[in-house]
């Protein structure tokens, strides 16, 4: 597996060709959860060297479908990951490894093992995190845009009803996520009961 190559190929490709008005799931996000995922798997004791460079390969790649659809992306980047990875010498074993870890991080998330578990709490890392407020915005900002969402009112709501259904995977992201995001949720409770309707 050639892990640089291959990182090299797909930010170069995420910085080219996704949307500017990917506000939330721009490049910026794909190296927040490259990031995230790798500190979940020092945590959570994962030592072998090809399931990390498995994980960092899935997380650089969960993304990239929103290079060519919104809806359904995870399944077109783990089309993207069947055409690309072999050129840097992944076998369809690994790569479907990989495709199970993107996959894993649709919502309603439903990972099987370990490494799908990392990589969805690095997904939705900022849920617990002191940055909630601004990344939250520009996620607002992208599916307004899109009109999956109109005002602040049917966004606030949504983001409640999201918050309620969501939770951590691994002991390590329920320990240091858990309790801020619960936080928040209250925070936003209490905004939405302000609405008169």
């Amino acid at each position: 597996m050639n892990l640089p190559k291959a990182e090299e190929f797909i930010l170069a490709k995420l910085k080219r060709d996704l949307s500017p008005t990917l506000y939330y799931h721009g490049i910026h996000h794909t190296l927040d959860v490259v990031e995230a995922a790798s500190q979940l798997a020092h945590a959570e004791n994962i030592t072998d060297p090809d399931a990390l460079l498995l994980l960092r390969t899935a997380a650089l790649y969960h993304d990239c479908g929103f290079i060519s659809t919104y809806q359904g992306h995870e399944a077109e980047g783990c089309r993207y990951a069947r055409e690309t990875l072999p050129q840097f010498t992944y076998n369809s074993e690994q790569i479907e490894r990989i495709c199970g870890m993107i996959m894993a991080t649709k919502i309603p998330q439903s990972p099987t093992n370990l490494l799908e578990e990392i990589l969805c709490d690095a997904d939705l890392d900022y849920l617990g995190r002191p940055d909630f407020g601004p990344i939250a915005s520009t996620l607002f900002e992208e599916l307004k845009e899109r009109n999956f969402v109109c005002d602040e009112p049917a966004w606030n709501r949504i983001q409640v009803s999201f918050l309620e259904s969501h939770h951590y995977w691994t002991q390590t992201a329920t320990v240091l996520r858990q309790a801020s995001k619960q936080e928040r949720l209250a925070h936003l409770k209490e905004i939405v009961s302000q609405y008169s309707v």
